[in-house]
């Protein structure tokens, strides 16, 4: 099953349901991610163009993999000369439950082209024991 992916956490519905608790949610965004098996490896791509991989921090915990980072553009044109400004800047926040059970402290990642890779090793199957109800005689 493939789950839609809304990139920007902007919408009337989610301002709306805020309203009730006096300010607004902080605008940012949240990165496109593909995840996929190779093996025995959940791999994940996460394009990140611009952003330096120092501001990016990735955590695995209870098999939920959070992302999170600052996008930072230093410019040296003021605002009012803008004729269009559409690259966003500012923090980012994506967490997402993963497909398997992983080995969470195990995982690595690179970064080349622009795209983040983390590869995340799935954890061994666990077999279920089955276990046998002994019958006890009335005397």
């Amino acid at each position: 099953m493939l789950i839609p992916w809304r990139p920007f956490f902007e919408s009337d519905e989610f301002d709306k349901f805020f309203e009730g608790f006096g300010s607004k949610p902080p605008v940012g965004f949240s990165p496109a991610m593909d995840i996929y098996e190779k093996g025995q490896t959940l791999m994940i791509d996460v394009p990140l163009a611009g952003i330096h991989p120092e501001k990016v921090d990735i955590s695995i915990e209870n098999d939920i993999l959070t992302i999170q980072g600052k996008m930072e553009k230093k410019s040296e044109v003021e605002e009012k000369n803008y004729f269009r400004r559409e690259t966003r800047t500012g923090s980012f926040y994506r967490q997402v439950p993963l497909p398997a059970h992983v080995l969470g402290e195990k995982a690595s990642a690179a970064y080349q082209d622009g795209i983040l890779k983390i590869f995340v090793p799935k954890a061994p199957e666990k077999k279920m024991k089955k276990i046998e109800i002994k019958v006890e005689k009335k005397k």
